[in-house]
Formats: C-alpha cells, structure tokens, sequence
C-alpha cells in the first residue's frame, strides 16, 4: 500500500484578510474566555431539601400541565431559591492557560510510592497550589490546604475536582463534518 501524506496549507494572508468571514472568526477564536466552574456549598440541611422538594413539586406540576398548580408551585420555588442563594457560599474558578497547568503540575512529582502506583504527580501537594491558582476568589494556598485538610474527604474531594476539572473542560466537538 502507498504511503500517504497530508501537508498543512497556509492560506496567503492576503486572502484571508479579504474574507470577512475568515477574519471574524479569528477575532471571536483570539476573544475566547477560558472555561468557568463554580463549586456551591450550602450547609443548611433544611434548605437544600426545601429546594430539592419545591424543584420536585414544580416539575411534577409542568408535567401534569396543571396552570394553576404551576404558579403556586414556581412561585415556592423561587422561594426556596432565594434562601438556597441566601446560605449558599459559592467559589468560582477558572482554567488556568495550558503552559501555565503543566508547569504546575510538573512542580509536584510523584513520591516514590505514587510513582510505583502509576500516578504521575503528588496530588497531596498539587492540591492547594492548583486550588489557589484556579480561585477567582482569591483563596490562597494555605486557605486551600486548610480546607482539603479539615473538611470532610467528600467536600475536600469536590474542592479539588472543581478546580482540576475546569482545567480539562472542552467546550470542543469534533463533529461529523
């Protein structure tokens, strides 16, 4: 079978100035924010259940189509948003640009037993840096630390992942076409 092989074509610039199209979708591809994600933390048992049931009745309702039962039950549920809102404590973070995560995770290797357990950075020490530098709320290092140490392994898990995962978010498909 012949070997085949593909060379990538630059389209002259002048070409590519002339169309308007080109030229718009640079702009919008160079004016791209980087991925959010927000974490919510409500500690308040009895208002994130009164949310829970309120989103439940709701939807129960709009599936019935009962009108009348769809005002009562979207105003109670505006309700119980706004005091869900109330207690909430939200933290928000951002993707850090690539070079700037794989630095970061190049700082912290792996000891020798998570080396010889496949992981390929020490997760234990990665996770405060990576908590703080990902923080639009300006949570700092000792902040993060103090927190992944303290909270329950659920919550810190979650503080992690909220800060890890918006770093491999995708906004991308590759479609079919």
């Amino acid at each position: 079978m012949p070997k085949t092989t593909t060379t990538s074509v630059t389209p002259p610039p002048a070409a590519v100035a002339r169309d308007p199209h080109w030229a718009a979708k640079l702009d919008r591809l160079r004016s791209r924010k980087r991925p959010i994600a927000k974490l919510t933390i409500c500690d308040d048992d009895t208002i994130r259940q009164a949310l829970t049931r309120a989103k439940a009745e709701h939807d129960t309702a709009v599936a019935l189509g009962d009108e009348d039962s769809q005002k009562t039950t979207a105003q109670a549920l505006e309700a119980a948003q706004a005091a869900f809102d109330e207690a909430a404590i939200v933290l928000t973070f951002r993707a850090l640009p690539s070079g700037e995560f794989e630095a970061l995770k190049a700082e912290h290797p792996p000891t020798e037993a998570q080396a010889e357990d496949g992981q390929g950075m020490n997760l234990d020490t990665l996770g405060p840096e990576l908590v703080a530098a990902a923080s639009i709320d300006g949570l700092t290092v000792e902040d993060a630390a103090g927190f992944l140490k303290t909270w329950g392994t659920g919550e810190a898990t979650q503080l992690f992942f909220a800060a890890w995962d918006v770093q491999t978010h995708v906004r991308a498909d590759l479609g079919k076409g």
